[in-house]
């Protein structure tokens, strides 16, 4: 990323495996809700849907879980579970409140644009300092799920800025892919599956050593 971008017109944030290091309460539930239903399931199938639009994961579980459900009644399932766990703990991602609350003092824009479904992102948003996201877009409010830009469009279109002067931060590869064909600069903190090289214009091991500057 050059040294001098200026002034992002706003911070774009993932929220599961950025934010919150949810993908754990994920894989456990996918577990759970196929074992329950007469399917079985692995931990390189569940890698394989990080960051996914939830009815595209949903889909990918059906039939690699060989388990017969809609993809709707897989999503509704898996949310269950997922607020459960998160309503027992909220696992913060080292750095990631800091950051996002150094963003917002600086009167920096910021959107939360998460893949998870609205009355999950809502739990997490909740745990968060009042006015810590200006917009949100979640993944029941697209037609079209990470990695299509259509989610990071969105984010830009409802804060009124170009996406082209936006930085986004996601810990996927599906993620990285969506914010990049939406123009925006991205930095990748890697998590639960590895981001391949140069596919971000930054990589970082975690968010503690980030700054606004």
């Amino acid at each position: 990323m050059p040294v001098e971008l200026g002034r992002p017109a706003a911070v774009l944030f993932d929220m599961d495996g950025t934010i919150v290091d949810t993908e754990p309460y994920w894989i456990a539930s996918e577990f759970e809700v196929v074992e329950m239903h007469g399917g079985s399931w692995s931990t390189e199938h569940a890698k394989a849907v990080v960051g996914f639009d939830l009815l595209d994961a949903a889909r990918y579980i059906a039939h690699n879980g060989n388990i017969d459900l809609a993809p709707h009644d897989i999503v509704e399932l898996l949310l269950d579970r997922v607020v459960a766990r998160l309503r027992e703990a909220v696992p913060w991602r080292p750095g990631a409140r800091e950051l996002l609350a150094a963003v917002v003092a600086a009167g920096i824009p910021t959107a939360l644009v998460t893949m998870s479904w609205r009355r999950f992102a809502d739990e997490v948003v909740m745990c968060l300092p009042p006015g810590s996201f200006t917009s949100s877009v979640a993944g029941d409010e697209v037609r079209r799920g990470k990695p299509h830009p259509e989610p990071y469009l969105s984010a830009a279109a409802k804060l009124g800025v170009d996406p082209t002067h936006c930085v986004a931060i996601e810990d996927s590869p599906t993620g990285v892919r969506s914010a990049r064909a939406a123009g925006c600069r991205v930095i990748a903190v890697p998590h639960v599956v590895p981001v391949p090289d140069g596919l971000a214009h930054v990589t970082v091991n975690s968010l503690v050593a980030v700054t606004v500057q």
